[in-house]
């Protein structure tokens, strides 16, 4: 079985040049719109007998993706600008310490988004929030803002299975405990449903405590995503 894992951290304006590699993965063969720009510009690919073949035949089964927030861009006309323009603040969602613009309507646009274009089964393989934590009288993280994060989150998820008609075979949160963060190296953004005892510089007691959030998402897991209530 072959899978496609896409990050979509939000999407440009220009669409084709967003989607292309999933386009190719997913579909089994290079798209109309990418055959008419190489014709366009001169380019001569090379391709060797049975290429096309052996891209129709590993393409992918199912598509996973990454999604933590939504992206605005703006136009852009400075000199080095990148094509798809400028970030800019979303004045409708909220953010989180990073600048991380939290959207879960964008989650479930995205499904229909993907869903759409591939007629495949989809699953979304990272889903969550980085936050600055501190453990309460005690000992406990009160973690209630990534509780809401994943009931919202989730919420739209069955809104584009059951309203929708989105396959989605599987949900997968990121992560279950606390580690050094890929994106900016900090122990101190914290992602998982267990605090780790260990700051920025390397101390502590890496002493594992579940949060508020463990136990809520123990009963999600449950009732198979029907109980959402926040206490």
């Amino acid at each position: 079985m072959a899978v496609l894992y896409l990050g979509a951290h939000g999407i440009s304006g220009e669409m084709d040049r967003t989607f292309f590699f999933s386009d190719v993965q997913c579909r089994g063969h290079y798209p109309s719109y990418v055959l008419r720009e190489w014709e366009n510009k001169g380019y001569n690919i090379r391709m060797e007998q049975g290429d096309l073949a052996v891209i129709e035949e590993g393409k992918a089964d199912y598509l996973g993706f990454s999604y933590y927030m939504s992206v605005v861009s703006a136009y852009d006309d400075s000199e080095n600008a990148p094509h798809f323009g400028k970030e800019v603040p979303n004045p409708y969602v909220k953010a989180s310490d990073w600048g991380w613009q939290i959207d879960p309507v964008g989650m479930r646009y995205m499904l229909n988004v993907l869903a759409e274009r591939y007629e495949l089964p989809l699953m979304i393989v990272e889903n969550g929030i980085g936050l600055h934590e501190d453990t309460d009288e005690s000992g406990v993280v009160q973690d209630d803002e990534r509780i809401a994060y994943f009931a919202n989150h989730i919420g739209e998820m069955k809104k584009a299975i059951d309203e929708d008609g989105v396959t989605l075979m599987g949900y997968c949160p990121w992560g279950p405990i606390d580690i050094v963060s890929a994106g900016t190296g900090e122990m101190e953004k914290r992602y998982g449903f267990i605090h780790v005892d260990k700051n920025n510089k390397g101390e502590g007691t890496l002493k594992r405590t579940p949060k508020k959030s463990f136990y809520w998402y123990q009963k999600v897991i449950a009732s198979n995503g029907d109980d959402l209530t926040i206490e």
